[in-house]
């Protein structure tokens, strides 16, 4: 059986992360733990956005690592995250603010079918 992702991203959101891949090369997202917009995802170039021992890879989207906090993720463990953009403009350090969209997480519980299948999570070097 296939693993279940436990981030997907909208086809809308895949076109803004090309848009920023011709722009600054390779990506990677951070879901923000409350500051800032709340718990937005922040996407940065890649290694711009410094993680460590303290976060975890859930998993990729469009070829980015999604990085979260491991105390963030004890919240979110056990839903299904998925990136899409919205017009607007949000308060973070993220690309895509000056493109007049800003990312959005929309999350779901697991069903129990997938709760048993989950991609395997990743740590920081």
């Amino acid at each position: 059986m296939e693993k279940t992702k436990r981030v997907t991203i909208s086809p809308e959101a895949t076109e803004v992360v090309n848009t920023l891949k011709a722009k600054y090369g390779e990506l990677m997202f951070h879901q923000s733990g409350g500051c800032c917009d709340g718990s937005q995802p922040m996407c940065f170039p890649k290694g711009e956005f410094r993680v460590g021992s303290s976060d975890v890879c859930i998993g990729t989207i469009e070829g980015c690592d999604f990085w979260m906090s491991k105390d963030q993720f004890e919240y979110w463990q056990h839903t299904k995250l998925h990136i899409h953009v919205t017009p607007g403009r949000g308060a973070s350090f993220s690309v895509e603010i000056p493109l007049g969209v800003r990312f959005i997480t929309q999350s779901r519980l697991y069903t129990e079918a997938e709760a048993e299948h989950l991609e395997a999570l990743r740590f920081a070097d």
